[in-house]
């Protein structure tokens, strides 16, 4: 079973490699402490975890704390500890011999995921539930561009921002607001033509990926990756046919310009075409 794992490993990075090689010149690049702003540090496994959300980050954040010592078993860590308490080092707080040092040493992971699915996942959890952040700074800056004869609450709140105005604003070159990390490509986040990875897991084969990367660096045996849905437990997670409800209201064009605007994660992490 690891034999095939390893085989999975060296497929998704040499995909990964090509990739870059083909469409980016910038193999000689300084890494600076943007590059490596969303990577999170765990000493005493030596581990750089790059952060992509929507794709198992929150379990993650909770296995490198169990890992670091900050708690016994991920179940007892609550989602607020996880995104806002701060007990993880993140690369960029380091200075620039600390970051290289890490880059050098450490094992270097992330974990992706389909992206049009990953979209669907992050509509859904920020636009479809309270939110006092994206709906007053998102929502708001949406419907106010998008939605012709918007009422002065929808105006006024934000809320009710619907997945056809969503993608509109998305693929808006000038975007009434900027980007955001949760359907930012992963190729800007994470920077993989620059750093150089030595695992890629996939959402899709989380369990697998996850218990054989916990193998990799040895850690303790009972600790194994959650399997618990981090927010709005009681819904069904984004599928694949969940996604294509979603798509089904965009018309042929929108969707084709959202493939082709993330383009570079499809290619580069070998996800085929929906």
């Amino acid at each position: 079973k690891w034999k095939s794992l390893y085989q999975i490993q060296g497929e998704r990075k040499r995909i990964m490699r090509e990739t870059c090689s083909k469409y980016k010149s910038n193999n000689r690049r300084i890494i600076t402490p943007y590059h490596v702003s969303r990577i999170f540090v765990e000493d005493k496994y030596r581990v750089l975890y790059c952060e992509v959300p929507k794709a198992g980050c929150s379990n993650w954040k909770r296995v490198l704390m169990v890992l670091n010592g900050l708690a016994s078993s991920t179940k007892d860590i609550q989602h607020n500890t996880v995104h806002y308490g701060n007990y993880l080092k993140r690369l960029d707080g380091f200075d620039h011999k600390g970051i290289y040092h890490r880059l050098n040493t450490y094992t270097k992971m992330l974990f992706i995921r389909e992206p049009f699915e990953k979209l669907v996942s992050a509509f859904r959890d920020k636009f479809e539930h309270p939110n006092n952040y994206y709906h007053p700074v998102f929502g708001k800056a949406i419907i106010s561009r998008y939605r012709v004869n918007a009422t002065k609450e929808a105006l006024r709140t934000g809320s009710g921002v619907k997945f056809k105005e969503f993608i509109q604003y998305l693929l808006d070159v000038h975007r009434p607001v900027g980007m955001d990390i949760h359907w930012d490509h992963v190729n800007r986040l994470c920077s993989p033509c620059l750093i150089d990875y030595d695992f890629v897991g996939k959402f899709e084969s989380m369990e697998e990926d996850a218990n054989f990367f916990l193998h990799l660096i040895g850690a303790p045996q009972n600790l194994t990756f959650p399997k618990f849905k981090d927010r709005h437990s009681n819904e069904e997670r984004t599928t694949t046919k969940i996604t294509q409800e979603y798509f089904a209201q965009l018309s042929p064009s929108q969707r084709q310009q959202s493939y082709d605007f993330y383009y570079m994660d499809y290619l580069m992490f070998n996800y085929s075409k929906p």
